[in-house]
């Protein structure tokens, strides 16, 4: 996995060997200008993402139209299906079946699709699905926000169920979490989520991009129909409570080896930081620009960034937090993340938030004010 978006210092960690793109100077690629929704579709193409199926909303119209464009072009099914509950019941034909699948859509109608992603993690079922945040609730705004935190961790749909969930903070890293994100769902046979918002779809950045194609595979379990072998079931209803528990178990149990395997995050100026910034996607690239002025004024600021927002990297962050006055949530809502961040710590550190909501987006300067106040209010209570 390759990080662009911050100091070469700063370095991707992972529970599982971190995967770096590379090479000599001659073989790098060409850097380009490319759009985040349009990064993050052809990166999925490249991946070899055999059928598309969505359904237009902003800010995420343009990863639809690119698919539309690129699908076709490499003899692919691209389907503009009639609604949101159409395109994620496609998704899931369509990966019993054997296919390499991606969905995207953008905040409404994620949550339309949020019961076919419960009757896919019942059926374990792989699929990446790009959910592009805007403000809400309701219909809300096409502003960027990341009011979709807790609804993309905690299960998304009904039921006892969880979904890897990977929050890119630059267009390059989107590139490199759409194969993570094709790995993941095809490893575990599991629904990943792509947790990007609107300004991360929206902007355009240069990139060097590395698209590296996925070998294809032949599963066991899929539905190709059943000459000469013993027929197969793909299934969420167990009618039976012991068959249902059963199930959940072994369903418990994939989630504790992603939970054991597959935490990823990243971290700035943290050797000597004695105040924290957690912050992903659009606002950790706010909290950076504020953590160097906090550097400025004397500050001892880092920045810790959750890369996996599930499995959140809770021991990593307790690690990062050692000696910590204060912790400072940043984040595009009223506060979600932040959640994650005072179980993590569970009180070994002071944790507060900043935030914007409706689709606006903090400022640098907004967090150094608010981190100012809080670091005074902290030395008055000392005294």
């Amino acid at each position: 996995m390759t990080v662009v978006d911050r100091p070469a210092s700063a370095r991707p960690h992972s529970a599982a060997a971190s995967r770096a793109h590379g090479g000599d100077a001659e073989d790098a690629p060409q850097r380009v200008l490319m759009k985040g929704n349009e990064a993050i579709a052809e990166a999925a193409v490249a991946a070899g993402c055999d059928a598309y199926f969505g359904y237009p909303i902003t800010p995420q119209a343009e990863l639809l139209e690119w698919m539309a464009r690129r699908m076709p072009e490499e003899g692919r099914v691209f389907v503009q299906a009639e609604s949101e509950l159409a395109a994620i019941n496609m998704a899931l034909g369509a990966s019993a079946a054997g296919a390499r699948v991606l969905v995207s859509s953008s905040s409404p109608g994620i949550s339309l699709m949020a019961e076919g992603m419960s009757y896919m993690a019942g059926s374990r079922l792989p699929v990446v699905l790009v959910n592009v945040m805007r403000g809400g609730p309701g219909l809300g705004s096409i502003g960027a926000a990341q009011g979709d935190y807790l609804q993309a961790t905690k299960g998304h749909g009904h039921g006892d169920y969880r979904v890897p969930v990977l929050g890119p903070s630059s267009i390059s890293e989107a590139i490199d979490l759409v194969r993570e994100a094709f790995i993941l769902a095809e490893r575990y046979r599991t629904p990943v989520m792509i947790l990007a918002d609107g300004i991360l779809g929206q902007a355009m950045e240069p990139v060097a991009p590395t698209f590296k194609t996925l070998a294809k595979r032949q599963p066991d379990w899929i539905l190709d129909g059943a000459d000469h072998r013993e027929p197969r079931v793909l299934k969420s209803l167990h009618l039976r409570p012991e068959d249902l528990e059963a199930h959940d178990i072994e369903l418990h149990e994939v989630y504790q080896q992603i939970a054991a395997n597959e935490i990823r995050w990243a971290g700035e100026r943290l050797e000597d930081a004695d105040v924290l910034l957690v912050a992903y996607g659009t606002a950790a690239r706010v909290a950076r620009t504020a953590v160097e002025r906090l550097r400025d004024e004397g500050v001892r600021a880092g920045l810790f960034r959750p890369i996996t927002l599930w499995p959140f990297p809770a021991a990593a962050l307790r690690e990062a937090a050692t000696g910590a006055r204060v912790v400072m949530a940043v984040e595009m809502s009223a506060g979600q993340m932040v959640e994650d961040v005072r179980l993590a710590l569970e009180g070994a550190a002071p944790v507060f938030h900043h935030g914007r909501m409706g689709g606006m987006v903090p400022s640098p300067d907004g967090v150094v004010d608010t981190m100012r106040r809080v670091l005074a209010s902290s030395e008055e209570a000392a005294r």
